[in-house]
């Protein structure tokens, strides 16, 4: 059963929750790590008030009585809790937004002892400890599921929302029908949050300025680290602890491809060994404060063969396209009209090509809104507004057969287009350790 409820009578959404408070006159910051009192840096209290009336206010248009998450960006954008990396795969935490009340966490045993510790704007009752499945290696036979099932029943009922739909984004099985067994009916809650994520305030766009930031250096390190011998998996190392002593709380994924592995694009790297006047790209996901990059940059190194250099320049020239286009108002399908069909790079259907030319919106997760590619945004256009944020991508293989250019820019839509806050130089082919 849940817990009695005696909080006080919920805070109202304000102007303040869901104003994003963009300074677009200013040139968005880069600061250090450390807070300091004699500039404004990022407020996490603001930035939490504005994820959370962000969300709030996407419920209330949805018609669901409250959302229940399992997606770890959604339950750290509700929240504003975390248990680090670890938990990313388990299905162990799940939080709960009513439309009338705050959020209650479900945590991994002793964590939610540390957050009724040291995260006071969770209510000290609200933050529990939870476990159910852990991905099926629990049976639910042991009624996990179905006492949990029965608690959050009863946390709709006193929050007066029992009669509503209850939205979730990703759950276990188990879990979903002990829900509906006891009663809840469910829709889809994915969609709620990731129009909530739409929308960047300015700490958000300021952690993710940092922490491209943070990346251009580590592109500096790999432009002065390539050189013939030098293995994928080396580059893969020195970017890997170059990232995490720079303060970043996740490196998600490393790619790094260079040669004969450049064509077809096989989104990994190897131990292979990087020879005299190959091609080489990389791309760098990771997060700093739970915001992420996607930032591809591509190499050559010593030297560049006319088929490689022109393929560069294909990549490049989509990409200015694509920017030049970016403005609030415009809809996804025009941006999507500037990449290259499928056939024009060597795939026989945009499924196929899927990826390689496209834009995605970054935030705490690294897909988020808008996605916008030949495969989709035609039949489902989107307009472009101030605030969001994407990575744009593009991709052209080389003649030779092997080789092939990729280059990634991650994209503000202000007011007046686009800025772009991938700074590691990219306008025209980088040889590095030029013969």
């Amino acid at each position: 059963m849940a817990r009695k409820q005696d909080s006080p009578t919920p805070r109202p959404v304000t102007a303040d929750d869901v104003s994003p408070r963009h300074r677009w006159d200013r040139p968005l910051p880069a600061p250090g790590h450390m807070q300091v009192d004699f500039e404004e840096r990022v407020d996490f209290r603001r930035l939490h008030a504005y994820r959370l009336g962000r969300a709030r206010r996407a419920l209330a248009a949805s018609g669901l009585g409250a959302v229940l998450v399992f997606d770890q960006h959604n339950i750290r954008y509700l929240s504003g809790t975390v248990i680090g990396e670890w938990a990313r795969d388990k299905m162990t935490r799940w939080c709960l937004l009513t439309g009338t009340g705050e959020p209650w966490v479900w945590d991994f045993g002793s964590a939610a002892r540390h957050h009724r510790l040291h995260a006071p704007w969770i209510p000290a009752r609200q933050s529990l400890a939870g476990m159910v499945g852990m991905r099926g290696a629990v049976s639910p036979r042991a009624g996990l599921f179905r006492k949990a099932a029965e608690e959050i029943r009863e946390i709709l009922r006193s929050e007066g929302v029992a009669g509503m739909p209850l939205g979730i984004d990703v759950v276990e099985p188990p879990f979903l029908f002990a829900l509906q067994e006891a009663g809840v009916e469910i829709r889809d809650g994915q969609q709620v949050m990731l129009e909530a994520r739409t929308i960047k305030s300015q700490d958000e766009l300021t952690l993710l300025n940092q922490a491209a930031a943070m990346v251009d250096g580590v592109y500096q390190d790999i432009f002065e680290a390539l050189k013939p011998g030098v293995r994928e998996n080396e580059i893969v190392a020195l970017a890997t602890r170059r990232l995490y002593e720079m303060g970043s709380d996740c490196v998600e994924a490393i790619n790094a491809i260079s040669g004969e592995r450049c064509s077809p694009h096989p989104h990994n790297f190897t131990d292979r060994l990087v020879r005299p006047g190959d091609q080489a790209f990389f791309d760098i996901i990771m997060s700093f404060v739970g915001y992420r990059t996607c930032y591809y940059r591509t190499f050559n190194v010593g030297r560049a063969t006319e088929p490689q250099v022109t393929a560069y320049r294909k990549a490049r020239e989509w990409m200015d396209e694509a920017i030049a286009l970016i403005k609030p108002g415009v809809t996804t399908d025009t941006i999507a009209r500037a990449f290259p069909a499928a056939e024009g790079i060597g795939f026989d259907g945009e499924m196929a090509a899927f990826g390689l030319n496209f834009c995605h919106g970054i935030g705490l997760g690294l897909h988020e809104r808008p996605i916008i590619s030949r495969l989709n945004s035609f039949d489902d256009p989107l307009a472009l507004e101030a605030g969001m944020m994407f990575a744009v991508e593009t991709y052209c293989p080389a003649t030779d057969g092997v080789s092939a250019a990729r280059i990634e820019e991650e994209v503000i839509v202000t007011p007046t287009g686009a800025q772009v806050i991938t700074l590691f130089p990219a306008e025209t082919l980088p040889i590095a350790n030029r013969y």
